[in-house]
């Protein structure tokens, strides 16, 4: 057999040896035309080398994998992750430089995320390389790729110098790189540069990596100066205080005036770090001018990266000036981008601007920040609305919540009572969250009418919507709170007028019922089900026929043979076709429990629903399933016990 463009690899004895079948396998796999078939067996490298012992791995295997590097890319990227790991596979650390003519190979492909997963392996093996075999084996190899004539493996040489040693003499290769023809090359060198600093003495970063990194950040190629502000963070910790602003802030003031908006964008996005890194005193004279002129950048992608950074830029302010500086320079630009014009801007802020609250205390966010927040919440765009609501806690601890109710409550309210549909739909959505941020007490006080009277809405997807939020509801209060609270009004509306709303109890009931449990939902809400069945409404009585069957699973045994069953058999003789058709649906999905149910014996009496669903514990149904099992149960009680049994082990795989 040959491998791809390689030379043959001996198979002498093949038949007569098990332990060459591995490699056999491999190789017909590696042949095989199907992709994920050759995929396969390079994910079982390791399996295959085990077998075949160090000595035949390093002699057989790691020659042949070398020849066969013409592949497609996410079969050469698993190779590639395959290697990282093959020290031991090889013999130890002693050997491990037979993994390198492999990774050499790799990271010299034209795919990036391949050569960049080869890079990532060859670092990871030189840490287990001797001095003398880093010497000897690994450094070769970095030069070659250094001098290469291709541009890939000049670009995967970047990402090696920093393990290699004595450092201070790869300067020279990582300077002639930096300065590169191709633009891919000087990007690869740009990306690489703060973690070469980091490992470099501070003499040589001054001397040697401050030019490279002035001259990156004026490279001619946008993709290559904003790679260097990456690099400005890095170097700018390295660096002493009284160096940063004649060796650093000229290259970054620069940076941020940049003609290109992804050099401008990339400044914006580390502004964080970058603040952090030169200091207080260089943040106050030169950073916070340059954090304003983001802010009202020309592109929106600009300043949505500088409005997503305000809250932490705020943070990280001198303690003594924060205030000021945040009243006199921040809050006026923010006040801007309340009312931008793009979107993404807008919604970038509000999921930022609420932190500003705990920054500047209860005063300075009751006069200066609410009436921002306010405009946010009326805001045409539902994100912006959305993240608006989602941190409102911050201001509720800030002003407390009767200030807060006073302010963005009754805006709530407004929307919530707007003439399109389309923006109450979005507060009923964002509605749990709210009760969630504000409490039980303050939500029935003040939103519990607005979530009863959107079931009454006009609008069908509005008194859907108003269903599912009623659910979410019960999820965060508790059962009690929607017994007490929520199900008597749902329940009132079965004798309400129109036969809409009589509906929309039955749809609440479909979505409460579960959430609410076997109890309340047998005791109050079933009647009521059953009562709507002779409703003259015939939509009305079909959805009955629905509702019966959804909230079967919740319900007890008793019920569903008592007051269950003849209801359906009712509806399913009933004149209106489609009335019986759901009828006998729902008789058709209960048929087999009622079955089961009538095989149990009077003594073992099933106070629990034989739906998988319905299991309400498994311990329970086990306990039952033991006492069914027992001699005195008779044989019928046996064989209800084999049917629960099977139930039960349904229940455990649907739930797992």
């Amino acid at each position: 057999m040959r491998g791809k463009n390689g030379p043959p690899l001996s198979m002498a004895g093949a038949e007569g040896d098990d332990s060459l079948y591995p490699i056999a396998v491999l190789i017909d796999e590696l042949r095989n035309e199907d992709v994920q078939l050759r995929l396969n067996s390079i994910k079982k490298l390791s399996t295959i080398a085990l077998a075949l012992g160090v000595e035949r791995t390093r002699t057989e295997l790691l020659p042949f994998l070398t020849d066969t590097i013409y592949d497609e890319d996410e079969v050469l990227l698993a190779l590639a992750e395959q290697l990282g790991s093959f020290t031991v596979l090889v013999g130890g650390p002693e050997y491990v430089h037979c993994l390198l003519p492999p990774l050499e190979s790799l990271a010299t492909v034209e795919e990036t995320v391949v050569r960049d997963k080869a890079v990532e392996s060859l670092r990871k093996i030189s840490q287990e390389h001797s001095p003398v075999d880093l010497e000897v084996h690994f450094e070769p190899l970095v030069k070659r790729l250094a001098c290469g004539d291709w541009f890939t493996s000049r670009t995967s040489a970047c990402g090696l110098f920093s393990v290699c040693y004595p450092l201070e003499r790869w300067v020279t290769h990582f300077r002639t790189l930096c300065s590169d023809d191709t633009p891919m090359v000087r990007r690869a060198a740009a990306s690489k540069l703060g973690e070469f600093a980091k490992v470099l003495e501070l003499d040589y970063v001054k001397s040697d990596i401050i030019p490279l990194f002035t001259a990156l950040a004026s490279d001619e190629q946008d993709s290559v100066r904003l790679l260097a502000v990456e690099a400005c963070v890095s170097i700018a910790t390295l660096l002493p205080q009284e160096d940063l602003e004649a060796l650093v802030m000229p290259t970054l003031r620069q940076a941020a005036e940049d003609k290109s908006w992804r050099v401008r964008y990339m400044v914006a996005d580390k502004f964080s770090e970058l603040q952090k890194a030169v200091g207080p005193e260089i943040t106050k004279n030169d950073l916070v001018p340059a954090f304003q002129n983001l802010l009202k950048d020309c592109e929106a992608e600009v300043r949505a990266a500088a409005a997503n950074k305000v809250k932490e830029f705020c943070e990280n302010l001198p303690e003594d000036s924060r205030e000021t500086i945040i009243m006199t320079h921040v809050l006026p630009c923010v006040k801007e981008l309340v009312s931008d014009t793009n979107q993404h801007v807008k919604s970038a802020l509000a999921s930022v601007i609420m932190g500003l609250s705990t920054i500047l205390g209860k005063d300075n966010t009751v006069e200066h920040l609410l009436p921002l927040f306010l405009a946010q919440l009326k805001d045409e765009c539902p994100e912006v609305r959305l993240n608006i609501i989602s941190n409102l806690d911050c201001v509720n601890e800030v002003i407390g919540i009767r200030q807060l109710s006073q302010s963005l409550l009754p805006a709530i309210v407004e929307l919530a009572e707007d003439a399109k549909w389309r923006v109450r739909l979005a507060i009923i959505e964002y509605m749990p969250l709210l009760a969630g941020q504000l409490g039980v007490e303050f939500f029935d006080e003040k939103l519990n009418s607005l979530c009863m009277a959107w079931l009454v809405d006009h609008v069908y997807a509005i008194r859907e919507a108003a269903t599912c939020n009623l659910m979410k509801l019960v999820e965060k209060f508790g059962a009690e709170w929607a017994q007490n609270t929520i199900v008597p009004k749902v329940l009132s509306m079965s004798n309400d007028p129109n036969y809409l709303h009589r509906m929309t109890t039955l749809f609440c009931i479909n979505a409460l019922s579960e959430v609410c449990g076997q109890e309340i939902t047998t005791k109050h809400m079933l009647p009521v089900v059953l009562k709507m069945a002779s409703d003259q409404v015939a939509n009305v009585r079909f959805n009955v026929a629905k509702c019966l069957q959804k909230i079967g699973p919740v319900l007890d045994s008793s019920a569903l043979q008592a007051e269950v069953k003849p209801v359906l058999e009712i509806l399913a003789t009933d004149q209106d076709m489609d009335v019986k058709y759901f009828a006998q649906e729902a008789i058709s999905g209960m048929s087999p429990f009622w079955a089961l149910l009538s095989h149990c014996p009077p003594e073992c009496s099933l106070s629990f629903t034989l739906f998988p669903s319905g299991l309400h514990s498994s311990h329970l149904g086990l306990n039952i399933f033991l006492r069914l099992q027992r001699n005195d149960a008779g044989d019928k009680g046996r064989l209800v016990a084999f049917y629960l049994l099977l139930v039960l082990i349904r229940s455990v795989l649907m739930s797992v």
